[in-house]
């Protein structure tokens, strides 16, 4: 009889979270998109080091070297924008590395923004999938936090 496993070894494990911003969805998109490489590492500040590597602007295709520090170890790769549209979102995807980060903007307000931000992992190591639950809580975890900071650093 074969085994059969409690796990998908091929499907994404991916969070999300949203907030509410009292900011206008330009500022919150300035601070998030045009000023990304002054402000990304400010509110993951796991992230020791970002270089562009296509200029200062992000546009569709431009790339960019990160050096995360990961549980002590500094672990670097380079991720290349998917998706740029002004006040709307910023996605970005690992070259090599199996993760993508999405923040979605969306107001009702001209006051209010809420952002949403998803972090996925496409695929993980097959012997890591039995522990998908506990990387899957550590993603939301990061998610949670990732909108938190963001938003304390624009209230700030």
């Amino acid at each position: 009889m074969p085994i059969k496993f409690s796990f998908d070894s091929s499907a994404p494990i991916s969070g999300e979270a949203s907030i509410k911003i009292n900011r206008s969805i330009a500022d919150v998109f300035s601070f998030i998109g045009e000023r990304f490489y002054e402000n990304y590492p400010k509110w993951a500040p796991e992230v020791v080091e970002l270089q562009p590597l296509d200029g200062d602007q992000l546009f569709v295709g431009a790339k960019t070297k990160q050096v995360r520090e990961d549980q002590g170890a500094l672990v670097e790769s380079v991720f290349e924008i998917t998706e740029y549209q002004p006040v709307v979102q910023l996605i970005f995807k690992g070259i090599g590395e199996p993760y993508k980060h999405s923040y979605f903007l969306q107001s009702e307000d001209l006051d209010i923004t809420e952002l949403t931000f998803c972090f996925e992992l496409s695929e993980i190591e097959v012997f890591m999938r039995p522990f998908q639950k506990l990387i899957r809580a550590s993603i939301e975890d990061g998610a949670e936090n990732t909108v938190e900071n963001i938003k304390n650093l624009m209230l700030s």
